[in-house]
């Protein structure tokens, strides 16, 4: 009886009714206890907290979609008034071409009256000169033989008078 293992098993369960005498297992249940409220109340908030995630994540893609679809409606609206204002300048531009065109036709019109009646006045005074030099030769030449034919019967008669 005197086997070592006898006294070592002894000792062991002396140990064992020590730690129940003493109330060891209650405090390690107590721990552990404890221990299982605390993981369960860090699990509760962690649940809470994931809820709470999932909720802004919603929240912020709703917010998302959202502004996605006002700046869809924006770009919508900017497409609108730009093709507005290409419209509106496309008209202004054919006006402006149209005014341009009316006044390049006037002008055109006018130079075409100037340029008559400076191809009329030109006739016109191409022909009077002509006329004049005709005008002049025609009375020069009537009015030098006239004076020549004077001239002559002037002479006559003076040497008719004079007869020697």
């Amino acid at each position: 009886m005197l086997d070592p293992e006898f006294w070592v098993a002894g000792a062991f369960v002396m140990f064992c009714g020590l730690l129940g005498y003493l109330g060891v297992h209650r405090r390690g249940i107590e721990a552990l206890d404890r221990r299982q409220e605390r993981i369960r109340a860090e699990l509760d908030e962690a649940r809470g907290l994931k809820e709470e995630a999932q909720n802004l994540l919603k929240q912020y893609r709703r917010k998302q979609h959202e502004a996605e679809g006002e700046a869809q409606a924006i770009i919508a609206g900017a497409r609108a008034e730009a093709e507005r204002f290409a419209a509106e300048a496309e008209i202004e531009l054919e006006k402006l071409v149209a005014r341009l065109t009316e006044l390049a036709d006037t002008k055109i019109a006018q130079a075409e009256a100037q340029a008559l009646t400076d191809v009329r006045t030109a006739i016109a005074d191409a022909a009077i000169a002509t006329a004049e030099k005709v005008l002049t030769q025609v009375t020069t030449t009537q009015i030098t033989n006239r004076l020549i034919d004077q001239s002559i019967a002037a002479t006559r008669s003076n040497l008719n008078e004079r007869s020697w």
